[in-house]
């Protein structure tokens, strides 16, 4: 059953808001949504961190969101994860709170690089500071004050997105009780950084990305396409690649004359990577893979999970994924089992590569639901 229509909420913290770098707000603003009720005693809730590049809109059927202009596109209607949350689902709203936030720096409604800054009346652009993991948690938190919710039932994420939920649940671990971290890692690994660098560049070079500052003009549409193209690859298992290029739409000679298109693959990464440049900022992508570039949870930290030890994990490994490897997940296993935590691993045997978390519902339901269930033991 769906959730059906849905409204994006805004939560301002109108005060100074520091960064880790050293900068800082005057005041921001983070788009939300929430599914479900919470209950009288606040002890449902569950925040979920999108992945890299989604939006707080998870579930149901969002039409509409005015302060994401010009990038709420078809695509962003049906929420990122609308066959896990709902009634009767993984994360199940007749149970549970479920709450979902854009990311500081993020271009769906939080404050980001094309917001307008209060001191000049015009769009942030290259003026818009450095953004850190813990800046992103540290905002949420103060949205989870606000909502009146003192411990969370569980934190969620999936790629980036469990990032986050392990440093929520490392720096603050009083206020979680269950940790669900899919298809993620506790650091940014040498071929993250490889991939992610190359996508930089790519923007950083389209000649109409102006340092940042393009707003008034055409957007570096071609260097964000590329962008995609380059971590579509590590998103996608290899098969399924080949299965969707001949049966989804397909671009005529999208490039010029002079290199004529060989191959189903080439035009289904471009049609990818095109549909991805139009609901997307490429200043919010460098803020967000900045972000990512700069993380790391030191499972060798001395002490890391010492005052996690209340604290339930599920972890989800996806045999295909080739953007964060299965054996990313057995050093996130082996650092808890160090630390003597409550831990389950399952591996999710899958086709369909790293999107496997976006796409496969049922091959993870059973195991979200045991773990959620207040009574269960891992």
């Amino acid at each position: 059953m769906s959730i059906g229509p849905v409204q994006t909420q805004f939560f301002h913290i109108n005060e100074t808001f520091y960064l880790d770098s050293g900068e800082s707000f005057d005041a921001i603003t983070l788009a939300y949504e929430t599914y479900g009720q919470l209950n009288h005693d606040a002890s449902n809730a569950i925040l979920v961190f999108h992945a890299l590049t989604g939006s707080q809109h998870a579930a149901g059927i969002n039409s509409s969101v005015p302060a994401a202009d010009p990038f709420w596109k078809e695509e962003c209607v049906l929420g990122w994860w609308d066959s896990f949350i709902g009634p009767g689902k993984a994360f199940d709203t007749d149970r549970y709170f479920v709450i979902c936030a854009n990311y500081l720096g993020g271009c769906y409604g939080s404050t980001g690089p094309h917001s307008t800054n209060p001191q000049t009346g015009k769009p942030y652009g290259s003026q818009f500071p450095q953004v850190s993991a813990w800046d992103v948690v540290r905002s949420q938190l103060l949205l989870l004050d606000s909502l009146g919710v003192d411990c969370l039932h569980a934190s969620v994420g999936s790629s980036l997105g469990g990032m986050l939920s392990m440093l929520l649940a490392t720096r603050r671990p009083h206020r979680v009780k269950k940790v669900v971290p899919i298809a993620t890692g506790l650091k940014t690994t040498v071929l993250h950084r490889v991939h992610n660098f190359e996508q930089i560049l790519a923007i950083r070079n389209d000649p109409h990305f102006q340092g940042g500052d393009y707003y008034d003009g055409p957007a570096p549409q071609e260097g964000l396409l590329l962008a995609r193209i380059i971590s579509h690859k590590t998103f996608v298992s290899l098969d399924m690649m080949e299965k969707r290029a001949k049966q989804e739409i397909t671009v005529e000679q999208p490039i010029g004359k002079f290199y004529k298109l060989s191959n189903p693959i080439e035009s289904y990464m471009f049609y990818q990577g095109t549909k991805f440049a139009d609901r997307f900022d490429a200043n919010s992508y460098l803020r967000i893979m900045d972000m990512w570039q700069r993380f790391s949870l030191n499972a060798q930290q001395p002490g890391l999970f010492a005052e996690c030890t209340h604290q339930e994990y599920l972890i989800f490994s996806i045999d295909s994924d080739v953007c964060f490897y299965p054996e990313e997940q057995s050093v996130i296993v082996k650092a808890l089992e160090a630390a003597n935590m409550a831990v389950k691993h399952i591996t999710v045997h899958s086709d369909k590569g790293h999107d496997s978390f976006l796409l496969e519902p049922d091959l993870y339901a059973p195991y979200i639901r045991f773990i959620l269930d207040e009574t269960s033991q891992v």
